[in-house]
């Protein structure tokens, strides 16, 4: 296992006048300069922070200490390894069926988020207490605001329409003794998603979100079945269930789906256009980026970007946008300074 690294300073972004102008793709698997999670894992560190994982590790086909990803045991322990290895989460679990996200695909968010605050901050990361995030869905699992209170000590809501999620959420904030730097909220309508759940006063640097991206959970099943038959094809040796996926029904489908979702997060950014800085949304599917384009532009976006990642064969993207003038984003940061 790598030790954590010292933060480089953050890389600046050039400035994107065409709305959804994309980012240049880096090289293939590779993860965030700043994500902790560089290289191959040292097991049987990780074991030592966590010993239940021992029983989940085997070999994969080329003699490699993995895990079964198959397994959601395996995968719930190992990321529990993960957090308390790499970021302190002491405790960590979620309920059973519940969405187990792999945590270095969702560090990698986390910290081109940091480089986009820092492109309108003189290429320094704001951090702090200062810096309020808004995790959209945030789950049972609490990962987003886990790490980056972590690694940049940025203040976090998440809301959630489940309220076994919000329950599970609030159980791992207690316990790691968080409460001040993570709160919780339930959205009351499921229908809305902005709408009805700030305060009046509150604002927020960021917004993320890890939306539904399928349609229906008959669709969400296809998409288990076709992830295991490749884990399948990579090792024989693995027994795969027909169905095998964390998540409930909100975490992985709504009706329309991810593209739907998402210009629906736009239309109603669009009414909190004072109270956010950057909104953004991961997108799963790049075939959804028209749509998600043309709801930009209606919605009155004035400066938006595509951020493309990869995770070794995975590749993912987020959208990024805000309402506020280059002045505007100028006067914004001084809410930074504040100590």
């Amino acid at each position: 296992m790598n030790a954590p690294r010292t933060p480089r300073p953050a890389r600046k972004k050039p400035d994107s006048a065409t709305p959804a102008k994309a980012v240049e793709p880096r090289p293939k698997a590779s993860l965030h300069p700043r994500n902790r999670h560089q290289g191959r894992y040292d097991f049987p560190e990780l074991i030592k922070s966590t010993p239940e994982l021992a029983k989940f590790v085997i070999l994969n086909p080329y003699g490699k200490e993995s895990i079964d990803f198959a397994s959601p045991d395996a995968v719930r322990v190992f990321n529990r390894a993960l957090l308390k290895s790499f970021y302190g989460v002491a405790h960590w679990d979620i309920p059973a069926d519940y969405l187990c996200p792999p945590v270095p695909g969702r560090a990698d968010y986390v910290h081109f988020l940091a480089d986009l605050l820092a492109s309108v901050n003189d290429g320094e990361i704001p951090r702090g207490a200062p810096v309020k995030v808004l995790d959209i869905g945030m789950g049972a699992n609490c990962v987003y605001p886990l790490i980056g209170y972590s690694d940049y000590r940025w203040h976090f809501l998440g809301s959630e329409i489940d309220p076994t999620a919000v329950a599970a959420a609030k159980a791992i904030v207690q316990s790691n003794g968080l409460n001040k730097a993570i709160q919780l909220r339930q959205q009351s309508n499921p229908k809305h998603i902005l709408l009805g759940l700030l305060e009046p006063g509150e604002r927020f640097d960021l917004t993320m979100c890890n939306p539904p991206f399928h349609a229906s959970m008959d669709e969400a099943t296809k998409g288990s079945e076709r992830k295991w038959r490749a884990l399948g094809r990579a090792d024989p040796k693995r027994k795969l269930p027909v169905l095998n996926f964390g998540g409930q029904s909100a975490e992985l489908w709504c009706e329309g789906g991810e593209a739907r979702f998402v210009t629906q997060l736009i239309a109603e950014s669009a009414h909190f256009q004072h109270k956010v800085l950057w909104f953004s949304t991961l997108v799963s599917k790049a075939s959804n980026l028209p749509a998600i384009q043309t709801a930009l532009k209606k919605a009155g976006v004035l400066e938006s970007q595509v951020v493309e990642m990869s995770q070794g064969q995975k590749q993912s993207r987020f959208v990024a946008w805000t309402f506020q003038t280059k002045s505007e984003q100028q006067v914004w940061r001084e809410r930074w300074a504040r100590k």
